[in-house]
């Protein structure tokens, strides 16, 4: 017989029912490794098997360009989805992001090739251990000297240091931020407005060496989906304008080259509902013992006022542990949830509780983050939609 309604006991998720980031072997960290490892840069690891090596690689990475959202809409990318099957070496599979699955984490694992826990950028926002205060790791704000934040070179200049040619091609705005410091630095910088002028300019960079290592971004297909939603006219507009983009750089790559064609993490669109939009401003339960509420609606980091932890901890699994995974600091590192290790200077800023969401729901905060909590299209936990991106590839 059916249990009735009021006699439902809420059961928190299991943490082990997760889907973990494919780390050490297929991650968006493993990437650039394996492709310097085929250039023969010391030190590097060929950690995604499937990949064969080439003299020259380009990544271009699409933000916010899912394999799941790739994947619907074949009619408005033709030329990416004729690439489905070359994804990961020929496998046909695609890549995990790494937790959360947010920009700023991902374009630190892509450059430095560690996973979060070791590059130091694992979320959002995250507290500041030597100042209590939260950091946002994507607009770098409070500032933050960048060398102590995250220590460890990119690949891009353990690269030129071994004699390849490495350029990054993208914005002219992100030349000089914090963030492509830590993350994207090495070689040379080259700024360009448009996204035929980046493809054209990459393609020449390619070039430039007998050896190349050179990356390219395009950011507008994320934009569009906050603002609009993965499912609007103006979200596949952008879709159909990259599709273009990546025919004008694969039709103009030189010989011995690998193009590699990936993204930072998917979307996934939230109704605007109490429902489906929690707000942790409006929400006293969610909000006792908490001090600093950090990440963003669908990875968060959870902060308590000293003492407090165990019970925030007890809280939100009560309150969200039917549509979240609900884990303390310890059982998220247990887990593996940041990688396989987290440096100690990292460790504090981990929330005492992380909240990763399992449906299609958020904890908005409207009054701290009015911007934020406004998004239609949103990421950062570990579902398919959000964690799983294509590894198209185009060799000459």
């Amino acid at each position: 017989m059916a249990q009735p309604a009021w006699e439902h006991d809420p059961q928190p998720l299991p943490l082990d029912s997760a889907p973990l980031p494919e780390y050490g072997a297929g991650s968006l960290a493993d990437l650039l490794p394996t492709l310097a490892a085929g250039m023969g840069v010391p030190g590097m690891t060929a950690a995604i098997s499937e990949l064969a090596p080439a003299d020259r690689n380009c990544v271009f990475l699409i933000d916010g360009l899912g394999w799941e959202q790739l994947k619907a809409h074949p009619e408005d990318a033709p030329f990416m989805t004729s690439l489905l099957a070359s994804s990961r070496g020929g496998t046909g599979r695609p890549l995990t992001t790494g937790y959360p699955a947010t920009t700023a984490t991902s374009l630190a694992s892509v450059g430095t090739g560690l996973p979060p826990g070791a590059h130091g950028l694992p979320g959002y926002t995250v507290r500041n251990p030597a100042t209590g205060e939260l950091m946002n790791q994507l607009r770098w704000q409070p500032w933050t000297a960048p060398g102590p934040w995250q220590p460890y070179p990119t690949v891009f200049r353990l690269a030129h240091d071994a004699g390849v040619h490495a350029a990054q091609v993208s914005s002219p705005a992100f030349e000089n931020t914090p963030l492509t410091k830590v993350a994207l630095s090495g070689g040379t910088f080259h700024g360009r407005l448009s996204g035929e002028e980046r493809m054209d300019l990459a393609a020449e960079q390619l070039a430039a060496g007998d050896r190349s290592l050179v990356y390219t971004y395009y950011a507008e297909v994320d934009g569009a989906g906050h603002r609009f939603g993965v499912d609007s006219d103006l979200w596949r507009g952008q879709l159909m304008y990259v599709d273009r983009l990546v025919q004008r750089l694969a039709e103009q790559l030189p010989p011995r080259t690998a193009l590699y064609v990936t993204a930072d993490h998917g979307m996934v669109d939230v109704p605007f509902d109490e429902q489906h939009r929690i707000d942790f401003d409006e929400d006293w339960e969610l909000r006792a013992g908490v001090a600093l509420l950090g990440g963003e609606g669908r990875a968060r980091h959870v902060y308590a006022v000293p003492g407090a932890g165990n019970d925030v901890l007890t809280c939100w699994r009560e309150v969200l542990g039917e549509q979240f995974w609900v884990a303390s600091r310890d059982e998220a590192i247990a887990a593996g949830w940041f990688g396989p290790r987290v440096d100690e200077r990292v460790y504090g800023r981990l929330g005492d509780v992380i909240a990763a969401a399992r449906d299609d729901v958020l904890i908005i905060a409207s009054e701290r983050e009015p911007k934020e909590s406004a998004m239609v299209g949103n990421h950062g936990s570990m579902t398919p939609a959000e964690q799983l991106v294509p590894l198209l590839e185009v060799r000459t």
